[in-house]
Formats: structure tokens, sequence, C-alpha cells
């Protein structure tokens, strides 16, 4: 789309470029308003109508309903993108000027065509060079300020197109609730309820394989959420007006009113800082983490809860209190408890994150049970209630006081007002703890309370109040409890195993007291432990009941974790009343995911750890980690492996009667683990999946997928319908055919392992071209999270985080991470003869984890851009160096993408992905100049350049690229 601007007759001048720089719009350019007089008079009347005005609301009512494959669906969006355009397009006039605007302009027409051109030649995706040459002369001439203030340009379009995508998918949300008769949404509860259905299974196995799931979203802090809370704020308010934008009908003076809203949000966008002058603290991303539930989550999990009951209703005609739903949810979070290589991470900051966590899940409360008094208004002159409800009333009376309710002194005929008034008293005292007389002691006392007032409407006519008042609550009690999410410790065993040596020559006593002062990681290790111990005490100790290890290599690191928490008082055994402190050893390593089935089996048979785990009822949990064995053995390896360790895991389970529950630490991104979370928990081993799963949410993917009750709803819903679908499918492949598939995936796992470590792990040449080609090193800038990029100040690729590895790559449009490899190893495949071939194809019609993985590497390498990313490379100091690497990366580029188009059957990438492939298609004329302006931007830093303004640039143009590409790291 357009930047489309309704132009002012005031100009500014551009600094930095000179009036013969500046091409006047030209008619390709469309504008918002007819023009009047003369191009050299410009001027504009105010508008009369919105831009999403329609005389006619029912074609509006039957764009927004249109059935999937109705072109007419997609008319929408366009208007959406098309409008927000047209307002972004006025802003940049009336805040910067026409001169401004028409820079912009020509940037973005220029390089359009630059994409537009056919292939001709070998020239990069057939590109234009003299094109990229005019674009790249007009951004040398910009000054540093120009340069940013055009990148903001680009970056609030993509921020606006963003929102006009993922208010489209909720439309198309809507619009697919209206299919009936028509087959629903694969992911979907229908969807997934029809085929399991049809596949004979019968509902009382559905609902038994229900009892069996539980979904845990853990939320954690890891440094990809590159957008500032305000502008995520801006961000809502406009997704909000779009929304209502859809209503039908719509007045045009309504029209006229939000479009106005909107326009006003683009200015502020525009006046507004979008990269942060300070890094955020930890305490800073507790409160961010936190945001999604009162915004989001609280409204969605009891809608989630009724889709599904309305979807077993349907599918096989349960009314809803047959089916009696069990609990499929909870939350993790590990903001505040993941001090893994961030020392801003302290005992304090943990004990802060449960303590806001406790005051936002029981304020929340308090207002429902507020929200409540209002609305069960029942009086004893009209209704009955239970004597148990009443017996529960005299009981408060008596145990709390008449003041506590200010219905008693109102009118004692409404007994349900007052039994609520002493609900909310008591949560008002919950809140700091339990260890005021008139606390709740749990969650569960606040629970059988509402249970309590629960069968007294039903048992007096008042099941519509039940099911639309107090149900959606005792969800959400059931779901956050008092403590809101468990918070998971993580610290890596390298640190554990120091602290216990350390402690093994420092006599520790049980208050803390040391002969010798023990070094600074080990003391706040110890404080850390003790704070676990007194939070268990104070708070829910359900709050915290998982300590993990990073860098798990052997059983001793696992048994670490014991040995410490013995120290400080901590119950690591389960007990009647506190669940313990679970051990959860995380494997990240190629090396150490082999290892991890013979590292668990000698923990579990050790004569420390038996006891232990017989007390959890012989559970274990255990971490697979995406993004490090990705970076440590690439794409291909990794996916592997990983799979392979899930299926050994689960032997070595099943053989020590061990129920093994995974979490599985997947990165946001592709080159990160990534990737659609359908795919991935469907590919897993078949008949080793018994429903219960943690996964983490991470950076941006909890802005994509829990910035809206919709979209969070959705893909809450896609989690648990995978689940249930995993857990009840019987379609296995024959024994010997799932053989040939294991072996073909180990013959290319380990041509790609050898291929990826020779040319990617240890060459030291890769890691130097990195740091010079792409703006890695001016992350800290970007200030987006409180760890730092490194666990120590090595430059060894084994020291670098998996988030930066991946940022780089993805800025400078190389995405290495999500397919280097993966074409050398299939291809090599594919040499063998025709039967190999054959065999690729019959793996990606049946064997989900190939499918998912060469999906996976369609959408990196469509996302990618190998002619952008020789830009990059041209940063580089020693061009030899620069040639040898860019020429392999681009030779290992191209065949992995010929390979991919073989064996899927393809002219181009995408082919089969219509949408996906438009969304990347329209957004890289605009992602283009960003990344031009990045590298220009960056070689003056590199040349001797150096300003915080310049700094600051850089920093929004990585803003801008992110917001482009959908991606950060």
């Amino acid at each position: 789309m357009k930047f489309v601007s309704a132009p002012v007759s005031s100009r500014k001048s551009l600094p930095g470029i000179s009036p013969t720089a500046v091409r006047p719009a030209t008619c390709c350019q469309i504008w918002a308003f007819a023009l009047v007089s003369s191009p050299n008079s410009l001027k504009y009347p105010m508008p009369e109508d919105s831009l999403w005005s329609e005389r006619d609301q029912s074609a509006r009512l039957a764009e927004l309903t249109a059935d999937t494959a109705d072109p007419a669906k997609e008319i929408p969006l366009r208007r959406d993108v098309r409008s927000l355009g047209t307002l972004l397009g006025r802003v940049l006039v009336e805040q910067e000027g026409e001169a401004f605007f028409e820079v912009v302009e020509r940037l973005r027409r220029v390089l359009i065509q630059h994409r537009d051109q056919p292939p001709v030649g070998t020239a990069p995706h057939g590109f234009d060079a003299g094109l990229m040459a005019e674009a790249r002369d007009l951004i040398s001439t910009l000054s540093v300020d120009d340069a940013y203030r055009i990148t903001k340009a680009f970056a609030i379009y993509f921020e606006l197109t963003n929102l006009a995508e993922t208010n489209h998918r909720k439309r198309r949300r809507r619009a697919a609730r209206l299919r009936e008769g028509r087959a629903p949404l694969d992911g979907s509860f229908r969807g997934t309820l029809f085929r399991v259905r049809a596949a004979g299974i019968p509902l009382p196995r559905v609902l038994e394989a229900l009892g069996a799931i539980r979904v845990t979203p853990v939320f954690t802090a890891h440094p990809t959420e590159i957008t500032r809370h305000t502008i995520r704020l801006k961000r809502r308010h406009i997704a909000r007006l779009l929304e209502r934008l859809d209503q039908v009908p719509l007045a045009q003076a309504d029209a006229l009113d939000y479009e106005s809203q909107i326009l006003a949000e683009i200015t502020a966008l525009w006046q507004t800082d979008e990269v942060r002058l300070k890094k955020p603290t930890v305490r800073d991303e507790i409160h961010m983490g936190l945001d999604h539930f009162p915004l989001v989550l609280f409204e969605t999990i009891p809608r989630l809860y009724a889709e599904l009951e309305e979807s077993i209703e349907q599918v096989y005609g349960a009314q809803a209190e047959d089916t009696k739903l069990p609990q499929l949810l909870s939350f993790g979070s590990w903001i505040g408890g993941d001090r893994d290589g961030n020392p801003f991470v302290t005992a304090e900051c943990t004990r802060a994150a449960l303590r806001m966590a406790r005051h936002l899940v029981i304020d929340h409360y308090i207002a429902d049970v507020t929200r409540l008094v209002s609305q069960l208004s029942m009086s004893l002159r009209r209704i009955a209630t239970s004597e148990a409800l009443a017996q529960r009333v005299r009981e408060y009376e008596t145990r709390l006081g008449e003041e506590h309710s200010r219905w008693k002194r109102i009118t004692g005929a409404e007994l349900y007002r007052h039994f609520l008034d002493f609900i909310a008293a008591r949560l008002r005292y919950s809140r700091d703890g339990h260890a005021h007389q008139y606390a709740y002691q749990s969650a569960g006392e606040f629970e059988n309370d509402l249970i309590l007032m629960r069968e007294s409407l039903y048992a007096n006519h008042g099941e519509r109040l039940v099911v639309l008042l107090v149900d959606p609550l005792l969800r959400k009690v059931r779901t956050f409890g008092f403590h809101l999410h468990v918070l998971d410790v993580r610290q890596h065993a390298r640190v554990l195993s120091q602290a216990v040596t350390d402690m093994a020559s420092t006599v520790v006593s049980p208050e803390g007291e040391s002969r010798n002062p023990l070094p600074a990681p080990s003391a706040e290790l110890l404080a850390t432990f003790r704070a676990i111990a007194e939070l268990k005490q104070t708070h829910s100790p359900c709050a915290i009941r998982h300590f993990i290890v990073s860098d798990t290599q052997s059983e001793e690191d696992i048994l670490n974790v014991v040995r410490l928490a013995g120290i400080a008082g901590v119950s690591v055994a389960k007990t009647r009343q506190d669940p313990g402190l679970m051990p959860v050893p995380l494997f990240e390593s190629i090396a150490s995911l082999r290892a991890s089935s013979s590292v668990m089996k000698r923990l579990w048979d050790s004569s420390e750890y038996q006891p232990l785990l017989d007390s959890w009822g012989r559970a274990q949990e255990v971490m697979l980690g995406y993004s490090d064995s990705n970076k440590d053995g690439g794409m291909l390896t990794s996916t592997w492996e990983l799979h392979k360790a899930q299926r050994d895991l689960h032997a070595a389970a099943r053989a020590q009667r061990v129920d093994l529950r995974l979490f599985h630490g997947r990165g946001g991104t592709v080159g990160r683990g990534g990737g659609p979370t359908h795919a991935a928990i469907l590919a897993q081993p078949p008949g080793d999946f018994s429903g219960e799963i943690r996964i983490t949410e991470q950076g941006e993917v909890l802005t994509w997928k829990y910035s809206d009750p919709v979209l969070a709803e959705w893909n809450l819903e896609i989690m648990i319908a995978a689940c249930l679908e995993a857990v009840v499918s019987e379609n296995r492949a024959p024994e010997a055919t799932a053989q040939r598939w294991d072996e073909a995936m180990e013959i290319m796992s380990q041509d790609a392992y050898a291929f990826y470590r020779e040319h990617i792990a240890d060459n030291p040449e890769v890691v130097e071209y990195f740091e010079q080609s792409t703006p890695v090193n001016e992350l800290e800038h970007a200030r987006i999270g409180s760890r730092p990029a490194r666990r120590s100040e090595s430059r060894r690729l084994e020291d670098l985080r998996a988030i930066p590895w991946v940022f780089g790559w993805m800025q400078s449009r190389h995405a290495l991470p999500a397919w280097f490899g993966v074409g050398y190893a299939l291809d090599r495949f594919l040499a063998a003869g025709p039967a190999e071939s054959q065999l690729l194809t019959e793996m990606m019609k049946g064997f989900p984890l190939f499918s998912s993985l060469v999906r996976n590497v369609e959408i990196a390498l469509a996302k990618a851009d190998m002619a952008i990313a020789r830009l990059y490379a041209g940063l580089v100091a020693d061009s030899a160096m620069r040639d040898r690497v860019y020429s392999m990366l681009r030779e290992e580029f191209e065949r992995t993408r010929r390979v991919l188009l073989l064996i899927t059957g393809q002219k181009d990438l995408l082919e089969k992905n219509p949408v996906l492939f438009r969304s990347i298609r329209l957004r890289n004329p605009y992602v283009d100049p960003m990344s031009l302006i990045q590298v220009d931007l960056l070689r003056r830093k590199r040349t001797g350049t150096s300003s915080s303004q310049l700094d600051y640039a850089i920093s929004t143009t990585m803003n801008g690229i992110a917001a482009g590409l959908h991606n950060t790291g």
C-alpha cells in the first residue's frame, strides 16, 4: 500500500537534501482528497465522508461475513490498510511538510519498482541495480535526523499494517462462527471434535482425554520484544477503534469520530519516542508481563471454556452440565525468577514478582465480587436461599462483624449481597498473605464460598445467573488461584555447582551467618533459596514449585538444587500443604539432548532422589531447549535431536514408572525453535504425549498472541485442541515405515550437523562476519531487556545467547539459523537416487515432524533476502573474508531454496500459502528502505561517526524492521 497524503500548502525543508534531490509527487501517488487550484497551490477541503464510510450497509455486512473462498473477504482488510496509510500520510505532511513526505514517497516508489522487476540474468531475485543505487544514493545524502524520521514513517506504517492484519484475523474468526453446516477451521475446538468424532471416538473418551490435558503457557522476559509499553497501549486503542469501524450499521458521524480518534493516535505515535531511553528494570519487566492478565486473559479464560462447552454440545449433543469440563489451563512465568545470566534478578525481585502477582489477581477478584454485589440483588422476600448459605452468613457476622457488610445496614433481605460484602472484605485482608485472622488461608477457601453461593442460586431458579455471573469467576479462581501463575526460578548449572563448592568450605547457619563470606554469586543464590522458603510460608506454596537448571549436563547438576535447598530450609519433597520444589533439568545443547535420557535414568535410580520422586507421585518435569540447540547444531539437527530426546526420555520414564511431563523452551521465531504451535504439538513422537505440556511464550510472541482477547482465545484454543487430538489420535505409521523415516532423518541430521559445525559453529570467520555485518552490537541501544546479551565477555559463539544470534541474522535479512544446513542435507539425501526422493515425498505427507520442519524453513527462506544481506556484508572490513563467508551462505541459501521447491512441488516459495506469500511480498518494499537506512547508519558508525543521536536512529531501524518482518529474535 501507499502512504497517502492530503497535501498542505506549508512546506518544510528537509535538512541534508537539496531541493533538486526531491522529485515532486507524480501521478502514481494517490491523494486522499481532490486537489483544487493548480499543483503549485496545493489545498484540500475538510473531509465530509469518512475513509471507512459505506453507503451500502448490506454490502459492508456481506464483506464482513464473506465465506473463506469469497474474494470479498479481503475488501475490509484492503480498506483498513489503505485508510490507515491515508491518515499516516496526512500526519506526515502536517507534522513535517511536503518535502519530507515527497522523499518518503520517492523511496517507496523506487523500491516498489525495484521489487517489481522481472527476473533478469543472474541478478539476485531479478533486482535492478540502478533502482537500488538510486535509493542508496538518496539515503546517503540524509542527515541522521532525516534518516531517523524516514525510518519512523515506515515503522509506523508497519505498526498500522500489523494492526489491520490483526483486526482482519479477528474479523475472520467472527465470520467463521457464522458458518453453520460448513467445515470449521482445522485448529478450532469444533474442527478437532468433528475429526475426532469422524474417527469413531466417543464422547466419554474425549472427556477422559480432556481430563488428562493441562496446558501451561509460561511467560518469559527474554528480550525480543522491542516495542515500548507506551506504543503497545496506543496500538490497543487503535485496534479497538478498527473493531468499532466494523459495526453494521455504521453511521457516518460514528465513522468520522472513530477516524478522528485514530488520526489523533497516529499523531501521538509520530510525536512519541519508539525506543526506550533507559533499559527496563526487572520490576518494569514484571509489570509488562502482568499487563496481559487484566487487559486480556481475565476476560479470555471464561470465554474459552464456554467455546469448548458449546463445541462439545454442537458436535456430540451433550449439555454443559453433562461434560463438567476439568481445568485445562494454568499459567507460569519466569519474569522475576529467571536469574540465568541476569545479575539484576535478585531475591528481592522474586519477592516483588510474587507480591505484585498476588495483588493483581486478588484485586481483580475484588472487582468481580463488587460487580456481583450490584447484580445479585435477589431478595428473601422474593426467593429463598440455601440453609448452608444462610449459615455461612451468620458465621461471618459473628466472626467479622456487621461493619463489613454495608448491605446488611441497608436491608437484611438481600442475603447474597450481604454474603458478597463479607467475601470482598476477606479478599482485601488476603492481599498481602494469609497471616491476618480474617484472610482466606487459600484460594480454595474462596472457591468454597463461591461454590456455596452457586449451589444456592442453582437450587432456587438461578441457573442463568450461575452460568453468566458466577461460573466465569469460579473458572478464573481455579485457573489463577491467589498466585496468578507459578513463578519458576532458573539458574545456570555452573553457578549451582560453584555455590555447592563454596558452601562446602564455609559454615553457614540457618540464619545466614557464615564464618567466611561467600562470593557474591553464591551468596545471592543462597538468598534466593531462603526467599523461596519464606514465600512458600507467606504466599501460596504453589506459587513457586520448579527450579530450572540451565545447561544441565549430569545428574549432579540436578542434585545440587536439592542440596542447596536443604541448606536454606526449603522443602523439596511434596507435603500435604506444599507441592515442594522440583528440580527441572534443562537440556539445551546437542550433546546434552543426546545424553538426557541416560542422565535422567541415573537420577531416578539415585537413593538421594528416590524419596523426592515418590513424594511427587513419581512425577518429573524435564525441559528441552530449542533455541540453544539450534545455535549449537543447526535447524535440522536441533529438530531431530529434540524429537529423539522426547522419545528416549519417555521410554526411560516408562521403564522407571515415572510420570514425565515435558517443558518446551521454544523461542518465538523459527530460528529459535518457534513456529506454529499447533503443528509442533501434533509432531511429537506418537504415543508419548500424555496431555500435559508447558511451553514458553517469549518476547514479541506475547504481544502477537495475547494483545487481544479474541487472539488470545484463539491461541489457547489451538493449543488445547492440538493436545486433545494428540492424546486421542490413533493414527500411527506402520512400524517399518516409521523406521525408514527415522533412518532418513538420522542420515540427514548427521550430514546437516557436520556441515553446520564446519561452516558456522566452528568457523571463526562466521562470528567475525556476524558481528560486523549485523547490528548485534548495537542491540544494547535498543534497550529491550534487563538481561545482558552474553553470559560472559568472551566473543565465542557458545557464550553468545541465542536471542542476539537470531536477532542479528534476522535484522540483516540472512535469517541463517532457520535454514542453514537443511539444503545441504536434503540435497545429499536426494542425490542417492529416486527411491530417496520418493521417501521424502512420503514423509511430507505422513511424517508431521518432517513436514513441519519443511514448512518452517520455507517461511524463513521467504522472509530472508540475500540481496539485502549482501549490502550488510559490505560492512565487513576484511573483503576477502567477507566474500568467502557471504558466498558460502548464498550458495547454501540457493541450494536450500531449490531443494525445498523440489520436495514441495512448488515453483515459488509459499505458493501453497497465498495469504503469507502476499503479506511478505507487500511488506518487502516497505522493509527495504529501513534496511538500506540501517546499513548506511551502521557504516557511518563503523567509520568513526559516533553519537547518541546515531545510536537512537539505528535502534529505530531495528524497531521498524522487526515490525516489518513480524520478527525480532
